[in-house]
């Protein structure tokens, strides 16, 4: 909060000097072309990264797909998790390997890539509550769930989801592509980050704050909540088992998603935990360690939930062996 108050009184400065603007066409990615040396190690680390990525979540929908045995809640909502996983990082990580190798890093649909990734994680913040949800009914009400978790109810929920993820976008993106810049297009940074944009404005932008927060709240607060009293019954009822194989199978059944809200938040947590006020000289720079925390930390959730989601769900592997068994048996 202490470094988004000095952006906006840095804006204000800016207003009272700028005596013009100037419509910025394209903006030029700064990435790591002040460390050359470095560029093309992380082109290879991030590319494996996407690699993974790709494979492993494409894995992951193909088998709730094509196994009727994961045509259930979870696994649907699983599902639409790892294809958000891909389309989020596909809109930002090519941009990155691009910049990587091209000498002149500039972009055109700084639009687009904005939208994109803010629907995508704002989705995937909606989607983890309605799963903490999933898994609420699924232990703590078993003979209700399939009445309330119905194909007419999750189809729609999902939809929804994806829905309000994208208006959020819209409505921030659109705040942002409306400030006039004065001049200067140089975002340090590896992606179009709304925020790292928002420091070239030439204008007051407490309108953008504003609805940053309120956004904050909505689809970051609003799911920890809701993901926190689901948690806290879901213990409650697990502990209640009486037989040790009981809790077993129901810690198994939740634990993977656990896993997945852990790394997810505390990703979030480590990366604007750790944002403190800098000297004003070098507010318009970020370091290079704070960099490479923040193009690293955006794929690891992306690249880590389809294999916990592998590693420790038991239906996950047992569709993964009998897709590969039948792929070999039929060559």
């Amino acid at each position: 909060m202490c470094c988004f108050c000095a952006l906006l009184t840095k804006r204000g400065c800016h207003m009272k000097e700028a005596s013009w603007t100037s419509p910025v066409v394209g903006f030029i990615l700064l990435s790591l072309s002040a460390h050359p040396k470095l560029e093309k190690t992380f082109f290879v680390l991030m590319l494996l990264r996407y690699l993974v990525i790709l494979l492993g979540n494409r894995v992951l929908i193909l088998v709730t797909t094509l196994d009727s045995r994961l045509h259930t809640p979870m696994y649907f909502f699983l599902g639409n998790l790892s294809f958000l996983d891909i389309c989020y990082t596909t809109s930002s990580v090519p941009l990155i390997l691009n910049s990587f190798l091209t000498p002149r890093k500039t972009i055109s649909a700084c639009a687009v890539q904005m939208f994109l990734s803010f629907a995508m994680r704002a989705t995937e913040c909606v989607l983890l509550g309605i799963m903490a949800f999933d898994h609420y009914l699924a232990i703590c009400n078993p003979l209700r769930y399939p009445v309330i978790m119905s194909k007419a109810t999750y189809v729609p929920v999902a939809a929804i989801s994806w829905a309000i993820g994208g208006a959020a976008s819209v409505v921030h993106t659109s705040l942002t592509i409306q400030l006039p810049f004065c001049g200067d297009n140089v975002i340090d940074h590896f992606t179009c980050e709304i925020l790292a944009v928002l420091k070239l404005a030439c204008a007051d932008i407490s309108i953008n704050g504003i609805s940053m927060t309120v956004v904050s709240v909505i689809f970051l607060g609003v799911p920890v909540l809701f993901i926190s009293f689901s948690y806290v019954f879901i213990i409650a009822t697990i502990l209640r088992i009486p037989s040790a194989e009981g809790r077993k199978k129901a810690f198994s059944t939740w634990s993977a998603h656990l896993t997945v809200v852990v790394v997810f938040y505390g990703i979030i947590l480590s990366m604007y935990g750790k944002l403190k006020c800098k000297d004003p000289l070098r507010a318009d720079k970020e370091d290079l360690s704070d960099k490479l925390t923040s193009l690293f930390h955006g794929v690891m959730t992306p690249m880590l939930s389809p294999i916990i989601n592998s590693l420790r769900n038991k239906d996950v592997k047992a569709a993964v062996r009998n897709l590969m068994a039948q792929k070999y048996f039929t060559q």
